[in-house]
């Protein structure tokens, strides 16, 4: 039920967003030197690695860190924009409909945090498929505290239902945990 919910809603939003996707990545090009679309890799369903696809949101030339370990002064005016309102995330229908991700879960990790990451498979989370947004988002929790984060998501895999994620999306699309970036203001 919740891959049928993943992929009609998934081809449902591309359907209705394309316009908005296609305006925002022309304008991604026209303020930055580099590709609309960034592509990292992340860490999936049971471990395997699998490329999340973003809207570009820094400077070309970016060390891949955690958000949290980013500099505010390696993220473009536009990006700042984009991050905010989680408008950076939308690409990653793209991964829900290939079945990498997702609409709700635990957000992917980067496989460089290792703590994040053993904590997950520790606490049975490498066991679903990440999701662009969760609980841990709903509630404003970011991935600076891989043992909180963990437990957090690990708390959604145990009491996941179809209504539960319906509540999660409910609460995206209100705005809960939108406005939440970490990266290190200077």
């Amino acid at each position: 039920m919740k891959r049928m919910l993943d992929v009609a809603a998934g081809a449902l939003l591309l359907l209705v967003l394309w316009p908005i996707l296609l305006l925002v990545a022309l304008a991604i090009r026209l303020e930055s030197k580099g590709p609309a679309i960034y592509k990292q890799i992340r860490v999936g369903k049971d471990g395997r690695e699998f490329t999340c696809y973003k809207f570009r949101t820094m400077f070309t030339g970016t060390t891949d860190l955690p958000t949290h370990q980013v500099a505010a002064s390696a993220v473009t005016p536009l990006g700042d924009y984009l991050r905010r309102f989680k408008i950076d995330e939308l690409p990653q229908l793209f991964n829900v409909i290939s079945g990498s991700m997702s609409l709700v879960g635990p957000r992917p990790s980067l496989p460089s945090q290792v703590e994040l990451v053993e904590a997950r498979r520790r606490l049975g989370v490498l066991g679903v498929r990440p999701g662009i947004t969760g609980l841990a988002q709903v509630r404003g929790v970011d991935m600076s505290d891989a043992e909180r984060l963990a437990e957090l998501d690990a708390r959604y895999v145990h009491d996941q239902s179809f209504a539960g994620d319906l509540k999660l999306i409910w609460a995206t699309l209100r705005g809960q945990g939108v406005g939440v970036d970490q990266v290190v203001r200077t």
